[in-house]
């Protein structure tokens, strides 16, 4: 068994759960932008959620199936079509063998998930098949699809017919609040600037992807300091520090950038807070344009969250089991 890529899609690579483990020695998590919606497509296809998926962004690709499968499409709101016919997303659907899955145009979100029954069948490196791209490893022959591949799928059954629940099926809205831990370098700024941070919506940039989204519309300001030795002299520079994952970091002091799964874990410039790790997938599923407003929250309040995001998944799986 095997798919056959005809058209690429955009930025379309496999991505699983991720590689946790590794980012003390600069290998970032990599996985899943949105990683519910992966889940809900490996369920769907009867694969254990940390199979391997195919993750675009805005644009799906055109896909040939070598032998009958059961496919699903979680994630973004686009039009999924078999052979030119629509078929319903977040719900499981048999393709023969010679039939094409392609996709019309985005209406909502920012990326679109693709599970098979067998799950994508690449070499594990580092015990995930994501692909870092940056590292040239992971994926297929370390890098996005192109047209012409031959992803191999491995053996597996599914059953057609699945389908998440609509209480179980996010939302992709143009508006967002995404809930932020404030810190290590909130101090740093002034009440003017932390109320640009906080009171304000920001809108997401163009400048969005597996490493970082890039927001603007406002202006951070800084307090006055000499800077400390081995920091560089923008306002925003400090001495190198780690970054954790969903970190908010501002290169020339100006427009935060949220570093995402596939970022560098360490760097010179201040992270003013940390979205929390249940308002990732959110994060994820942005389309550039869409209004942000960050929210601060406790650290009792980020693990309720995480919990509550956990809970869901499970809920969600159960669902499908």
């Amino acid at each position: 068994m095997a798919i056959e890529v005809i058209e690429p899609g955009l930025a379309t690579s496999i991505q699983d759960q991720g590689r946790p483990g590794y980012y003390n020695v600069g290998v970032p998590p990599s996985g899943a932008l949105d990683l519910y919606a992966a889940a809900a497509a490996n369920a769907l296809v009867g694969n254990d959620p940390s199979a391997a998926v195919l993750e675009s962004a805005y644009m799906g690709p055109r896909l040939r199936f070598t032998d009958a499968a059961v496919v699903a499409v979680t994630g973004a709101q686009v039009p999924v079509m078999v052979n030119g016919d629509e078929v319903p997303r977040w719900e499981s659907f048999r393709v023969s063998a010679g039939d094409e899955l392609s996709f019309g145009f985005l209406q909502a979100g920012a990326r679109i998930y693709i599970g098979v029954s067998g799950g994508i069948d690449v070499p594990v490196v580092l015990g995930s098949r994501s692909l870092y791209a940056l590292g040239a490893f992971g994926g297929f022959e370390g890098r996005p699809l192109q047209a012409g591949d031959v992803l191999p799928v491995g053996s597996g059954q599914g059953t057609p017919g699945l389908r998440v629940p609509d209480a179980l099926r996010p939302e992709y809205p143009k508006e967002l609040s995404v809930r932020v831990v404030l810190g290590l370098y909130d101090y740093r700024l002034t009440d003017e600037g932390m109320s640009a941070l906080i009171d304000k919506p920001w809108q997401l940039s163009p400048v969005a992807d597996r490493i970082g989204f890039r927001y603007s519309g406002n202006t951070l300001k800084w307090k006055d300091r000499k800077q400390p030795f081995g920091a560089g002299s923008d306002p925003s520079n400090i001495t190198d520090a780690g970054y954790p994952v969903g970190s908010i970091q501002v290169p020339g002091g100006v427009e935060p950038i949220i570093l995402h799964r596939d970022a560098v874990s360490g760097g010179g410039y201040a992270m003013v807070g940390t979205v929390i790790s249940a308002d990732m997938d959110v994060v994820g599923q942005s389309a550039p344009g869409t209004q942000t407003r960050f929210v601060p929250v406790s650290l009792d309040e980020a693990l309720a969250a995480r919990a509550a995001y956990r809970a869901r998944t499970r809920e969600m799986l159960a669902a499908l089991s």
